[in-house]
């Protein structure tokens, strides 16, 4: 999210100063297209930029288009006032070729930004400084800031016409991470993952955890009195990520007890092999539905041979952008 707001702000700043900006957004894109929906650049009139929609020859020469419009003035005063689709074919010989040869495609949104775009902006700015939700729309005839509802998805995009279109994409954090322990490796985890547009949140019943102290990446640090009552803090849903990281055995268990019935995206405890199979093996005994039990990730991470809080927090942010991604 800090790359998106400073795009934003980039934006702001520049049309505040009277300069158009050319807004560049991946409406769409399949294969193996470096670019994917939601990527977006902001191109300014004196030549600065921000942003990336994938990079390589692809992106040069968009860069080098949204240019050239904004050093014609009567291109900016009267034309591309209504935004305009690029598509990307990243193979040799097409009509519409990129300039790359990875294969797949993409479709990029030309939409002139000027003056009278700025409060709009700053709505998007506002949304995502207090991490609250909002919905992005981009249409041929409106760029527009609208309440988000719980049921949007990230991106939505849709053709009626070959110039028609509508653009939908909700702003703000869509990935919320909750992990449960506050100690060396959650500090670690919580650095990285603050890096990755996650909205995290912390757990222990130890006050003065040094490394609760020192954790400024967590958007919420919560002290609770134990782990018997865990759910009623974490809810269900589809973007909901979970890393149990507690200080033992004991209460890894409490904490898989009162959250085994959760739907979660991913729901991951660390600890060995040994351990957890011990653990797992133990709760399978007693009731707890193995279909349940087979949805938890343990050994958290992807298998690296970490050690270090820093690598075991690499492991795991690792595995859980494979299974947001898959």
């Amino acid at each position: 999210m800090k790359k998106e707001l400073e795009l934003w702000r980039f934006t702001e700043s520049l049309l505040k100063q009277g300069q158009p900006v050319m807004l560049l957004v991946v409406a769409e894109s399949s294969g193996s297209s470096p670019g994917r929906a939601g990527y977006k650049m902001a191109v300014g009139a004196n030549g600065e930029l921000i942003g990336s929609i994938g990079g390589g020859v692809m992106e040069v020469n968009l860069v080098e288009q949204s240019r050239r419009i904004l050093s014609e003035p009567e291109a900016v005063a009267t034309g591309l006032r209504k935004p305009a689709l690029r598509e990307q074919i990243h193979q040799k010989n097409s009509q519409q070729a990129s300039g790359m040869i990875c294969s797949g495609r993409q479709t990029v949104i030309f939409k002139l930004m000027t003056p009278e775009n700025v409060n709009a902006v700053r709505s998007i700015i506002e949304v995502l400084e207090n991490r609250a939700a909002a919905l992005l729309t981009i249409t041929t005839s409106d760029f527009n800031i609208l309440p988000s509802g719980p049921r949007d998805e990230d991106v939505q995009f849709e053709r009626s016409l070959e110039t028609e279109f509508s653009y939908r994409e909700t702003l703000g954090q869509k990935n919320l991470l909750y992990i449960i322990g506050g100690g060396h490796c959650a500090l670690a985890l919580s650095e990285l993952m603050s890096c990755l547009n996650f909205q995290i949140s912390i757990f222990d019943d130890r006050s003065e955890l040094n490394t609760l102290e020192k954790n400024r990446f967590a958007h919420e640090i919560k002290i609770i009195d134990g782990y018997e009552h865990i759910a009623e803090l974490i809810p269900s849903g589809p973007n909901q990520y979970v890393v149990v990281m507690t200080l033992g055995y004991a209460s890894d268990e409490i904490v898989i007890r009162n959250l085994i019935d959760k739907d979660f995206k991913y729901f991951g405890v660390l600890g060995s092999k040994a351990k957890m199979a011990v653990l797992l093996k133990t709760l399978e005994n007693e009731g707890l539905p193995d279909d349940r039990l087979s949805r938890i990730y343990t050994p958290i991470g992807l298998p690296i041979n970490s050690h270090t809080p820093e690598e075991i927090a690499v492991s795991i942010a690792a595995e859980i952008i494979s299974v947001k991604n898959s």
